[in-house]
């Protein structure tokens, strides 16, 4: 009998995150929820995804902490079974504006986040991962990282063109040990990423498609990516950005 997938999400209590976790759910999956401050929010995610007859744990995690990113995978691991999947999510925005008028402490914290929190989750996946015959990480980048964000947060754009590159590096390192790493790029999407909540609404006009996207759309394709369909592919980064 072909056990179930076991997958940690970060950043799983809302937008794309909690999308992932509920979509993988439905595919599947047992889910680990990351959390980084709303217990409440991770909690609910945990049990939706329970009500589907899978098993899930919230776990609070600091993804910039490597102590606290160890015991995200070993509560996974203990709570659900041998983690086969990792969709490293968590990411912060860090200051909105031109980069001169930037706070260095907020472009650290973003850098930290989406970059470091991303490298020692993957790092941790990878020494899990190996030992049991492989599995597989979904980075979640951003089209910022090719559109470079000016005027809203280039450091931002930065942290996931790095995103970007580990991908590819990272699917190289570790295609001998039977794990796939791949990346999602989603465009504008409705979520509470958005300081300005009408943010979607007025980019909408800059998208060929004409509408902001659905973190359901972007779960969507980090299930492929995570499943048995997309098992020749690594490196790759699909863009779900609507035209953009």
């Amino acid at each position: 009998m072909t056990r179930s997938p076991v997958t940690v999400v970060t950043g799983g209590s809302r937008g794309i995150g909690a999308a992932a976790c509920l979509r993988l759910a439905a595919d599947g999956h047992h889910v680990a929820v990351g959390y980084r401050s709303d217990a409440t929010a991770a909690e609910a995610v945990a049990a939706s995804v329970r009500a589907t007859g899978r098993r899930s744990v919230a776990v609070q995690v600091d993804t910039t902490d490597e102590t606290a990113v160890a015991g995200l995978f070993e509560t996974a691991a203990a709570e659900l079974g041998v983690v086969t999947g990792l969709v490293n999510n968590a990411g912060v925005s860090g200051p909105v504006g031109p980069l001169a008028d930037a706070d260095a402490a907020g472009i650290r914290q973003a850098l930290d986040v989406n970059v470091v929190g991303y490298l020692l989750c993957a790092r941790q996946a990878i020494r899990v991962m190996t030992p049991s015959g492989g599995g597989s990480i979904v980075n979640i980048s951003s089209a910022a990282a090719t559109l470079g964000s000016p005027g809203e947060y280039v450091h931002y754009a930065a942290a996931k063109a790095a995103v970007d590159a580990l991908t590819i590096g990272l699917s190289k390192e570790t295609a001998a040990a039977g794990i796939r790493v791949n990346c999602v790029a989603p465009g504008v999407i409705r979520t509470e990423f958005h300081l300005d909540p009408e943010r979607p609404d007025k980019l909408a006009s800059t998208v060929p498609m004409g509408r902001a996207g659905l973190p359901d759309e972007i779960a969507g394709a980090v299930s492929w990516l995570l499943s048995d369909d997309a098992s020749y592919a690594t490196g790759a980064i699909l863009r779900v950005a609507g035209g953009r």
